[in-house]
């Protein structure tokens, strides 16, 4: 209960400015066990999931998007060994952050833009 009130708070501290790294940082210690251990065993687990679905409640505005996406670019290369595993998370999880985190990945791509569809879900699409 602790645990998800503290994601809580951090997802909601950012309000409309742009993601701090030290924030995606500390979700992602969540995460340390699977990350450490590399992919597909162990399973990120409950706590992990629970953390990359507060970053993607962090993507609603293009800044945010192109914050969290640096963030977690940044986070790949210091930790290149381990960046399989950082960049699985999301699928993993089945949080889409609206992006994809690779090598290539150049952060200043990406906007957010939610388009409802017919089955009521939201598509967040890549900018040009």
């Amino acid at each position: 209960m602790i645990r998800v009130l503290m994601l809580l708070s951090w997802a909601t501290s950012i309000g409309g400015s742009a993601v701090e790294c030290t924030t995606v940082t500390e979700l992602i210690s969540f995460c340390t066990t699977f990350i450490s251990n590399g992919s597909p065993d162990p399973y990120p687990g409950t706590p992990c999931c629970e953390a990359v679905t507060n970053l993607y409640m962090m993507t609603h505005s293009t800044d945010n998007r192109r914050s969290l996406c640096g963030c977690l670019m940044g986070l790949v290369t210091a930790n290149n060994s381990n960046s399989t595993a950082i960049a699985t998370l999301p699928g993993f999880c089945g949080v889409p952050l609206g992006f994809t985190i690779g090598p290539d990945t150049d952060c200043n791509l990406y906007r957010s833009v939610t388009m409802s569809t017919q089955s009521g879900g939201n598509v967040a699409l890549k900018g040009e």
